[in-house]
């Protein structure tokens, strides 16, 4: 499913730099406004998607949204001009933003701490595969299918594309198992549903209301991973933005070589996405990754900035690496957040549509195509936030190291008032027992205690009042 979400974002970079630029005179920023007009639509879609996949089955949701997004991927094959595709584009960025947080959230629903980060990791590179899939396509169609019926190579993406994508439609309809709970799915026993369920800490359910958004907007997890995703989000948008196909037309590469140069990038992203997982999962820490983005993202800034071609080309494949965050980020957020449902979902969905709101606007004002092969205010602006990342992460880490503490002593605390009330019923009932049997206890030194009336007797003091009663007669 990711893999077509990508395969069908990335492919308007691939046809910019093949073709369609000079088809539909794309000599400006249409380019950039494409890209927003995409943004605004998947931001707008994220909340209500992720809402709508708490009250809807994920497999016929996940199915709808990908049939409508592959539709509006072969719609652009046949456009006129560049302001159809912004239009297309808009409601192409609504439905694909069902997919990412959609999926996250059902990846925490299944696997437990120790293996979300690699099933995290796992989930995004098959967009990064997308995008890699992306170049080698647009590079083949372009060599072999270039002109056919009369349709230009990149017209020929759209449509293949959508071939592509509509299948996986029907195989999410039929085969996604949407969360253990809930799940129907065929193939599995129901043993293994079990198993499933018994896994992961059990959530009460809640209802829709305002007491949700109060007990979420009172967390501070909302604001800090937000804002923790937008820093992300343009660290990353280094490399998802193909700046790299952007330079090599710039400065003189073939069609061919600005489709297949930048495909090393994707690659390196999925390594490297691989690699931090399983390091996250292993050590059970995800801040180091964190950390170590963020000097990759200085150092291939510093890299990108020279006039030295080698070193742009390491830097540019450098920039792949910051693709991890996907993976390291969210499964963090995850994890933070597990011990609620909604609030996960909708943690979730906010770090990605305020990320967009801000990446609507942030690759026009830094990367406009125009500004290629240099962006030289974009590197100034990459620099800026791969610094601000290493003290948003340290922020994070502190925030949750006090929330575990302040929560295991709320536990021992409740634990020790636990066991002082159970040792008090013990005393008490062992009491009681003694003057069932009718036996004076050794700890009341003469008054016993009744149970059922709650009236101390002074038991010792019987005779003397007798005596006193007999002389008054």
């Amino acid at each position: 499913m990711y893999f077509t979400n990508y395969l069908d974002r990335a492919n308007i970079s691939n046809a910019f730099v093949s073709g369609m630029r000079e088809d539909l005179h794309m000599y400006g920023n249409q380019l950039n406004i494409i890209n927003t007009m995409f943004t605004i639509g998947y931001t707008i879609g994220m909340i209500p998607n992720n809402i709508a996949l708490q009250q809807f089955p994920p497999r016929y949701f996940f199915s709808f949204s990908i049939l409508a997004w592959g539709a509006l991927t072969l719609g652009i094959y046949n456009v006129k001009s560049y302001k159809t595709i912004y239009a297309l584009r808009f409601f192409q960025g609504i439905f694909e933003s069902s997919t990412f947080i959609g999926t996250h959230y059902i990846l925490g629903s299944w696997y437990t701490e120790e293996e979300l980060s690699k099933r995290s990791a796992i989930f995004t590179s098959s967009g990064l595969i997308g995008n890699l899939f992306s170049g080698f396509l647009q590079s083949a169609i372009y060599s072999n299918m270039n002109g056919l019926n009369n349709l230009a190579g990149w017209r020929w993406l759209f449509i293949i594309d959508a071939i592509i994508t509509f299948p996986v439609a029907l195989y999410g309809f039929l085969c996604f198992p949407d969360t253990p709970r809930k799940t129907q799915a065929w193939w599995l026993t129901e043993g293994e549903r079990k198993l499933a369920v018994s896994r992961l800490p059990e959530h009460p359910p809640v209802s829709l209301d305002i007491s949700l958004f109060k007990r979420i907007l009172g967390k501070w997890h909302i604001y800090i991973f937000s804002f923790l995703w937008i820093i992300c989000g343009e660290v990353e948008s280094f490399g998802a933005n193909n700046l790299f196909g952007q330079y090599l037309k710039a400065m003189g590469y073939t069609v061919i070589q600005s489709n297949h140069y930048p495909m090393g990038i994707a690659a390196v992203g999925v390594v490297s996405s691989l690699i931090l997982a399983i390091c996250c999962d292993h050590y059970n820490k995800h801040w180091p990754s964190g950390i170590f983005i963020a000097c990759v993202g200085i150092l291939m800034t510093i890299f990108v900035l020279t006039d030295n071609t080698v070193l742009v080309f390491i830097g540019y494949y450098l920039s792949g690496i910051t693709y991890a965050v996907q993976a390291v980020m969210f499964a963090w957020a995850n994890i933070v957040c597990q011990n609620d449902d909604q609030e996960r979902a909708i943690v979730l969905a906010s770090m990605n549509m305020f990320s967009n709101a801000v990446n609507a606007w942030w690759s026009i004002v830094f990367y406009a195509a125009n500004t290629a092969p240099h962006f030289k205010k974009g590197m100034w602006a990459m620099l800026a936030v791969s610094i601000a990342l290493i003290f948003v992460v340290f922020l994070i880490r502190w925030l949750h190291k006090r929330d575990v503490y302040n929560a295991q002593n709320e536990t021992q605390e409740q634990k020790n008032t636990n066991e002082k009330q159970e040792s008090e019923e013990n005393e008490l009932s062992d009491i009681n027992d003694e003057i069932d049997r009718g036996r004076k206890p050794d700890n009341t030194k003469g008054i016993i205690i009744s149970l059922r009336t709650d009236e101390c007797h002074e038991k010792d003091r019987e005779p003397e009042l007798e005596d006193r009663k007999e002389s008054e007669r």
